[in-house]
């Protein structure tokens, strides 16, 4: 079963509907690539979901140690390669709000950088992490 529809409309924007819930994005291609950058690039959609698949891998992991991230937030930065035009690092600084043992951020540490996500982009891809935490 598919789990998206993708459709063109016009002046490179994108509509995406996720079949199961029925909620829709939308994309715009970026100002330095011909757009008119009113929405996420699918480039955007890939660092962000770097961040996203992160968080929730840590949360769903976490829960039964105890780790509770609510609250918690990540800041992405997209850096593009020129040619061949593809993304060449995300950063990412992270947030997390709680008091956490070394052995707590440790698997924090461990677990985003082995989410899904982050395991099926490209080794090409220079994922640059920041792990902050304040109380």
């Amino acid at each position: 079963m598919a789990t998206s529809k993708v459709t063109y409309l016009t002046d490179l924007r994108c509509e995406s509907e996720h079949l199961q819930s029925g909620s829709k994005i939308f994309t715009d291609a970026p100002t330095d690539n011909h757009g008119k950058g009113e929405a996420f690039s699918p480039t955007d959609l890939c660092a962000t979901s770097l961040v996203q698949c992160m968080l929730t891998t840590i949360a769903i992991l976490g829960k039964d140690k105890g780790i509770i991230i609510d609250g918690s937030y990540g800041e992405i930065q997209k850096n593009m390669n020129p040619k061949p035009r593809k993304i060449a690092e995300i950063v990412c600084d992270l947030h997390f709000k709680g008091n956490f043992s070394d052995s707590e951020k440790e698997f924090i540490k461990e677990t985003a950088m082995n989410c899904p996500v982050a395991l099926s982009l490209s080794s090409e891809v220079k994922k640059t992490v920041s792990f902050n935490y304040s109380a």
